[in-house]
């Protein structure tokens, strides 16, 4: 095992050094390994962005779509990947954000401000997410996303934003975890300030 250089970090596998290798590459994931490690990787440079967005009477934009890999409806904070178009590929997480939320949604806003990233699922993919804050909403379209999606938008009264989540889970639909944490940082705006 080597040592981390950071204090108080776990020790690096021995195998973490070793090359890496390509199991199988689609349009936009590539499965790879690293020694014992199989891991998911993003063929798009950026990433993905969650935007948390409330409007001005004060309730949180959820969106609700079928996701063909877990087979099931989910309920999720609108989100893009950030540099998927071509000819953008060296996008700016914040005006992908701005993207996503306007084709999702229908929502513009007046400003969107970076909040934190980290990654998606450390043990299985490289992909990092963002979540950047929307703030000055304004509705300027019926959004629903992309000629690819079907997606249906919640606007839920932030109060009741945690129950109503556990209620959809409940009725069946999948509740992406990030979600919580999406809510605790809408809560929680001086915790990002840099």
């Amino acid at each position: 095992m080597q040592t981390s250089p950071l204090p108080h970090a776990s020790p690096i596998p021995d195998d973490a050094s070793l090359p890496e290798e390509t199991l199988f590459s689609g349009k936009w994931l590539t499965l790879k390994k690293r020694g014992r490690w199989e891991y998911a990787s993003r063929n798009n440079p950026g990433g993905a962005v969650i935007i948390l967005a409330v409007t001005p009477d004060d309730k949180v934009i959820f969106v609700e779509q079928y996701r063909v890999s877990i087979l099931a409806n989910t309920i999720e904070m609108p989100a893009g990947l950030v540099g998927d178009l071509e000819g953008a590929e060296d996008e700016d997480v914040l005006l992908a954000a701005e993207r996503a939320l306007e084709e999702e949604t229908g929502y513009a806003c007046g400003r969107m401000e970076f909040v934190h990233e980290g990654p998606s699922s450390s043990g299985m993919s490289t992909e990092m997410i963002a979540f950047a804050r929307a703030w000055d909403l304004k509705k300027v379209g019926k959004g629903g996303g992309d000629e690819t999606e079907n997606i249906i938008v919640h606007e839920v009264p932030r109060s009741e934003a945690g129950k109503w989540l556990f209620d959809r889970a409940a009725e069946g639909f999948s509740i992406d975890a990030k979600l919580f944490a999406g809510l605790w940082f809408i809560e929680h705006p001086e915790a990002h300030k840099r």
